[in-house]
């Protein structure tokens, strides 16, 4: 095997596989594994708590800068828990309020200029796999090795349906998932900063009809 790239980022569409497949290969390779679309979330998740309305960016641009966000391992269950002010709000970066809001509120250029900066300091640090949506292209792009995962809506509709009703989240039909998930991709590649797209020296892999353990091995064959 050749020399492990010490950062890896991975970007894609939305329930692309992108956090699953970054799971297996950081575990495979006792790296860090850090999902940045987490951090808009919570981004996200906290306009709307304060605000209640996202469409006035220069205030939603305000409460994200001065939002104290933190990660803490549990290792108890192998995870990572998200602090938003001291609270841990983990359990609530899924909710439907949240999805319908995050593609909005990470296109504020204030807030994708604060959050881009919490996310270069971590990936500086060397042993990462890194997922979201502007990693090869804005937070690292000086990544040793760069993955693009795509999916068609239809299949990523399905699996955020069946990750919903294993949490026992039943408020949205696969149908209202597949009408949010088309919306999200357009706003999340039309976007005037940081537009959702492959960088130029991207691998990218189709998921469709493979599983993730599949997907990760055949990012672990590049390193090959």
């Amino acid at each position: 095997m050749k020399k492990i790239p010490n950062q890896i980022a991975m970007d894609g569409t939305a329930a692309s596989g992108k956090t699953t497949v970054g799971k297996i290969i950081a575990g495979k390779l006792g790296y860090l594994f850090f999902d940045t679309g987490i951090m808009y979330r919570v981004a996200a998740y906290g306009a709307n708590q304060k605000l209640h309305d996202v469409s006035d960016e220069a205030k939603v641009g305000e409460v994200v800068t001065a939002m104290d966000i933190s990660l803490e391992n549990d290792e108890a269950s192998g995870t990572t828990n998200v602090l938003l002010d001291g609270q841990n709000i983990t359990g609530l970066l899924h909710i439907p309020e949240v999805d319908k809001i995050v593609s909005t509120v990470a296109a504020i250029p204030a807030v994708r200029t604060a959050m881009t900066a919490q996310q270069r300091r971590i990936g500086l640090q060397g042993h990462v796999v890194m997922v979201g949506r502007d990693i090869g292209t804005v937070v690292m792009p000086d990544a040793e090795l760069k993955i693009y995962l795509v999916a068609s809506p239809e299949t990523r509709a399905k699996r955020r349906y069946l990750e919903n009703l294993s949490k026992h989240i039943e408020s949205e039909t696969y149908e209202m998932i597949l009408a949010d998930i088309i919306k999200r991709d357009k706003d999340d590649s039309e976007r005037t900063v940081a537009p959702l797209k492959p960088a130029d020296d991207a691998v990218i892999i189709q998921t469709d009809d493979i599983t993730a353990e599949e997907v990760a091995q055949k990012i672990l064959d590049l390193m090959e």
